[in-house]
């Protein structure tokens, strides 16, 4: 089970390296009280109070994110020649491109501190291109540095071959579903135990297990020992020889069954329901039943729940009929089924594939161009497919939904990391 994701792991690091394949990571270190470095810097410098330190012309911001005990923001303090000046010396003012150039700005106002403080939120993820502009002690100071976490480039014809798929954010349905088990049977008065008229010995068999047969097409021919002459068994029904209990030379007896013979165009696929579920499981509900042999599903509806209880499980049972036109549902095999309770309206949706964690985080992967980030997002309900998102996309983003540990896994082998 574990082989096949390792190697495709595996193939795209190879493609990758081979492509030259671009790691959007400026900082491998992105702390929340040090912002990322300025372009073509190996490291940016730290000031006193852990944030970057931008200097022109003999004037320093050092920019960090506060963030200990309250949602992210900017803070900024001021210096000349090394010496700090009041908050009152100077602004700053901080703009944030963030991937689909999408912008915000973040002004910082002086604080009792002696800081200078925004009060507008740092969204998640922070990653972005930043441009700072300050006016410290009336000197016009600019800065820009790109900032980046949890963003990766891979190339189309990479992402194609390694099976990355996309698809655009957009509304649904969530089931409130239940998983139960059941078992397939004919349809009680489809079933026909075949008889013969007279005793006698059977002269001659036309048909064995598994045959179809028509109605009124014989089946055996027995000589009657009353009047010497023969005459036929004949099914009264069509459908599928399931029991022939007779060989040739035997004597049919009165009574004795020779055949059955079973209609099994449609089955009853009875559910069993445990414990309070059943109080929630009405007829008329959709049904969804999976053949375990091969994972073929059939969708059908619930016609009734039977008033009585199966004593061997002390379950409820629920029963459907299920269209067996290829007859490759048979009497006698166990399925699962997922009956859909009820289905509530959802303003957005992703798969379930989508979903990955970084840190702390449940993430999906939005890819813009060639360029994969990832968007924290906050859930809300979830079916067998796909869950619920209340918060962390907008309608239409493009997100990973086949082979999302992929692009994670790409993510993690730069070391990127945003210490909280």
């Amino acid at each position: 089970m574990t082989l096949r994701p390792l190697m495709s792991a595996l193939a795209l690091s190879l493609m990758l390296a081979a492509c030259g394949g671009k790691d959007d990571h400026a900082e491998d270190s992105h702390g929340h009280g040090a912002e990322g470095e300025e372009h073509g810097a190996e490291e940016a410098a730290r000031g006193e109070h852990g944030g970057r330190l931008l200097t022109q012309d003999g004037f320093t911001v050092e920019l960090a994110i506060a963030e200990s005990g309250t949602p992210p923001t900017y803070q900024a303090w001021l210096y000349r020649d090394g010496k700090p000046l009041p908050a009152t010396a100077g602004s700053v003012e901080v703009r944030l491109v963030r991937l689909g150039n999408l912008r915000e700005n973040h002004v910082l106002q002086p604080q009792a501190d002696g800081s200078l403080l925004a009060k507008s939120v740092v969204g998640e993820p922070h990653s972005f291109d930043v441009e700072v502009l300050a006016k410290v002690e009336g000197k016009s100071l600019r800065w820009t540095y790109d900032s980046y976490e949890g963003r990766t480039s891979i190339g189309a014809k990479i992402a194609e071959a390694s099976g990355i798929r996309v698809a655009p954010v957009q509304a649904g349905t969530i089931a409130d579903e239940h998983e139960v088990q059941g078992l397939l049977t004919p349809v009680e008065g489809r079933v026909a135990n075949i008889a013969a008229r007279f005793p006698g010995p059977i002269r001659r068999l036309a048909v064995n297990v598994g045959d179809r047969v028509q109605a009124g097409q014989t089946l055996a021919t027995v000589e009657s020992n009353l009047s010497l002459t023969t005459y036929s068994v004949t099914s009264p029904i069509s459908g599928v020889v399931l029991a022939r209990n007779a060989s040739v030379g035997s004597v049919a007896g009165e009574g004795m069954t020779l055949f059955e013979v079973a209609d099994l165009s449609t089955l009853w696929v009875d559910l069993h329901i445990f414990g309070a579920d059943a109080q929630h499981i009405v007829p008329g509900v959709p049904v969804t039943v999976t053949r375990l042999s091969d994972g073929v599903t059939a969708q059908t509806t619930l016609e009734r729940v039977l008033p009585g209880t199966a004593t061997a499980s002390q379950s409820t049972v629920a029963r459907a009929t299920l269209e067996n036109s290829d007859g490759l549902w048979r009497p006698g095999s166990a399925v699962k089924a997922r009956i859909t309770v009820e289905q509530q309206p959802a303003a957005m949706v992703v798969p379930l594939a989508s979903l990955q964690t970084f840190r702390d985080w449940d993430v999906v992967f939005v890819r813009v161009g060639d360029t994969y980030e990832i968007r924290p997002v906050e859930l809300g309900k979830r079916d067998a497919q796909q869950v619920e998102v209340l918060f962390g996309l907008k309608a239409g983003d493009q997100v990973v939904v086949e082979q999302s540990y992929l692009v994670k896994a790409d993510i993690e082998k730069s070391g990127a990391s945003h210490d909280h």
